[in-house]
């Protein structure tokens, strides 16, 4: 951490630990844990959404969604959702900046969703549906 400001990839969702530090007080751990809390189905469906950047002194984080995520047709409702809900949560949040790695960025994990309607099958062996919308 420098000039008040968080760098690292290290930060997933689904592999951070509960613990809070400063009883929750600190500000990477509210935004870890605003998103485990209303983005649950992130995890469930084979993605991870990472602190890419968090600059505490004009309230912006980055935020990149990865794994499944990367072609999944409902990540820009994931992002559009993360961004407008996370400025109303968390006060010293002013800007949500929220990417894929089909966004043109660094490599995310890429690929479809395992659960992308009509083009997989289930364990069964039938066609698989897909997922209902997770909001």
């Amino acid at each position: 951490m420098e000039d008040g400001r968080f760098r690292g990839a290290d930060t997933q969702v689904g592999f951070m630990s509960t613990e809070t530090q400063n009883d929750g007080d600190d500000l990477e751990e509210r935004v870890t844990n605003f998103l485990r809390r209303n983005f649950p189905q992130i995890q469930m469906h084979g993605g991870s959404a990472a602190i890419q950047d968090l600059d505490r002194e004009n309230g912006e984080v980055s935020i990149a969604l990865g794994g499944a995520c990367s072609g999944c047709g409902i990540s820009p409702m994931t992002i559009q959702a993360i961004k407008s809900r996370m400025v109303k949560e968390i006060p010293e949040i002013e800007k949500v900046n929220a990417t894929t790695g089909m966004d043109g960025g660094d490599d995310m994990g890429g690929g479809m969703s395992p659960s992308f309607p009509g083009e997989t099958v289930d364990d069964d062996g039938e066609a698989d549906e897909g997922p209902e919308a997770p909001f």
